[in-house]
């Protein structure tokens, strides 16, 4: 999803060099690491182990926020949303990557790929908003706790996930239905998935249109969830060292430290994408290997690490938790 200057350049770089070899393609080859054969079955292991974790961790997750009335919440309603997203957003790209390391040079039908393409797009973005409307349930719930209950109410917090589910879907398509149209000079992927990037850098028609689009979607849904991010932690921490007792401000920072942390994680794994993209002047070898691993890292660690965080740092969660484990009804 995340389009950084310097890669419109080295896209713009291939079309010029390339723009003569159209072919028509109905597939894509993906090489995965077929150029590193002994960190395949190592890779494999790794992150089928994570994949499990991920859907376990998170399915338990949504489980809890459905059954125990307890968590009835606004917070946890969104949580359980966050946890569908990755179980959704994992699901589109990690059997492909397994796939890959089964079979070096993996073939996918370009049909196959546009949808792996915008299911991965779709989630990606829906995971900014929600993010930021995270944030604005724990700005109400200390900044302004008294009218939280009519602020937040039931048709709003649900109004406001749907939003992000539309808004990620309706982006998806734009971004994907351009992607697709364009012709293309190369049939071969030098990645594990159908990742937009990769894609457009084997186009040989006019790709402004596409640079354009991505360069909007990107402040729409990067960098303003950021900044409300941003503003809302700002009051957030105001109000928190207003309290006068201690045990008061560590009850209030508990609130919302475990969707702090999922967010430090998520925005920290896209400012690394972004300098290490502006620090390296053109598109190497020995560079699209790191790109893989970040790719496989904000894939597979984030949406693994979104459940523990969740049990560790939430009271409420892991007594949940226990009581499905003990077979005990819920309240």
């Amino acid at each position: 999803m995340y389009f950084a200057e310097t890669e419109y350049t080295q896209v713009k770089e291939n079309f010029k060099r390339e723009g003569s070899n159209q072919t028509t393609v109905t597939e894509f080859v993906l090489l995965g690491l077929s150029d590193y054969p002994k960190l395949e079955t190592i890779f494999f292991v790794l992150i089928l182990w994570m994949y499990l974790v991920i859907l376990v961790g998170n399915g338990v997750l949504i489980i809890v926020t459905i059954y125990d009335s307890h968590l009835h919440t606004p917070m946890y309603f969104f949580l359980g949303n966050l946890s569908f997203l990755y179980i959704c957003y994992t699901t589109s790209t990690v059997p492909l990557i397994l796939d890959c390391f089964l079979t070096p040079r993996k073939a996918i039908s370009f049909s196959s790929c546009a949808v792996q393409m915008f299911l991965s797009f779709a989630t990606g973005a829906m995971e900014c908003v929600l993010l930021s409307m995270m944030t604005f349930d724990c700005y109400v719930a200390i900044c302004k706790p008294l009218k939280y209950p009519v602020i937040m109410s039931k048709g709003t917090y649900v109004s406001m996930a749907s939003v992000s589910w539309a808004a990620g879907v309706l982006d998806s398509v734009v971004q994907t239905s351009l992607a697709v149209q364009l012709t293309f000079c190369v049939d071969v992927i030098d990645h594990f998935i159908c990742e937009i990037l990769a894609v457009l850098k084997l186009a040989c028609g006019d790709i402004s249109i596409n640079v354009l689009s991505m360069a909007g979607s990107n402040f729409i849904f990067l960098v303003i969830p950021l900044i409300s991010i941003s503003i809302s932690y700002i009051f957030i921490l105001a109000a928190i060292l207003r309290i006068p007792s201690a045990k008061g401000r560590c009850k209030a920072f508990s609130t919302c430290s475990a969707h702090l942390t999922v967010v430090i994680i998520f925005y920290g794994t896209i400012f690394f994408v972004y300098a290490k993209s502006k620090s390296k002047g053109s598109l190497r070898t020995n560079n699209d290997i790191t790109d893989k691993f970040i790719t496989l890292f904000y894939s597979v660690v984030t949406p693994m690490l979104n459940p523990i965080i969740y049990s560790l740092r939430n009271k409420d969660v892991k007594a949940a938790v226990k009581n499905i484990l003990n077979q005990k009804p819920f309240h």
